[in-house]
């Protein structure tokens, strides 16, 4: 790959994100429609849009809430689920670490799952680039699917019920979470993470709560993490 300034490394990222725009959009529309279902009003659901921006939590806190769990474990799952931005951020770290402050913070709030495999699928593909490069990368990843994402949240508290079901919106978290992890499941490693997670969360399906996703994303952890440490052991 070419040297790239900061000019062109931010439009090369804003074109790659925006195919990710035709799920991200119908998966922020679903949620502001389900959150107004939900009981919650304009400015509740806009809190949880803006300020979270992570739609798997974002559903999961939603629906524990419907269910009346308790606050702890409502919590608990939507921390458990957003460990991986805590991932995601140490993976950063080598190729940002650098950046200026203020480019770290809005990094680090705009750091969800699109930006964070585009970003980080092009930093290893070409790993010399300026620090100024890759944080211009990260912001025009980041140009399209932010604003579509809130945006679509505000139009499906605006249109509500006036969404017909054939629409089926709900389509667009499969397969936006295929689109992600796919391409990513690159070792041993990460295949076995994945496999324990399938495997737990199917096992321990029939806890309430959504309990399921507190010890499948806990297993797949330590697996992965362990299926890693034989690996470097053996090199």
């Amino acid at each position: 790959m070419a040297a790239s300034t900061p000019r062109t490394a931010y439009w090369r990222g804003f074109r790659a994100a925006l195919p990710f725009t035709i799920v991200v959009g119908p998966f922020g529309l679903l949620f502001g429609v389900v959150g107004t279902e939900a009981g919650l009003d304009v400015a509740q659901v806009m809190g949880f849009t803006v300020l979270v921006i992570a739609g798997a939590s974002q559903f999961t806190a939603l629906q524990l809430m419907q269910d009346n769990a308790p606050t702890l474990i409502v919590i608990a799952s939507t921390l458990a689920i957003n460990l991986r931005m805590a991932m995601y951020s140490a993976s950063f770290a080598p190729h940002l670490g650098r950046a200026p402050l203020w480019q770290r913070a809005l990094i680090a709030y705009m750091n969800v799952d699109q930006t964070y495999a585009l970003s980080h699928a092009d930093y290893e593909a070409a790993p010399s680039q300026s620090v100024a490069a890759k944080a211009a990368y990260f912001f025009g990843a980041s140009t399209p699917i932010i604003p579509v994402w809130i945006g679509a949240s505000t139009l499906g508290i605006v249109v509500g019920e006036a969404i017909p079901p054939a629409l089926a919106l709900d389509f667009a978290v499969p397969i936006t979470f295929i689109a992600l992890i796919t391409p990513a499941l690159r070792t041993l490693a990460h295949v076995a993470a994945a496999v324990t997670s399938i495997v737990m969360a199917i096992l321990l399906g029939f806890l309430p709560w959504n309990l399921w996703l507190l010890f499948a994303g806990l297993a797949a952890m330590m697996v992965g993490a362990e299926v890693e440490r034989r690996m470097g052991a053996r090199t």
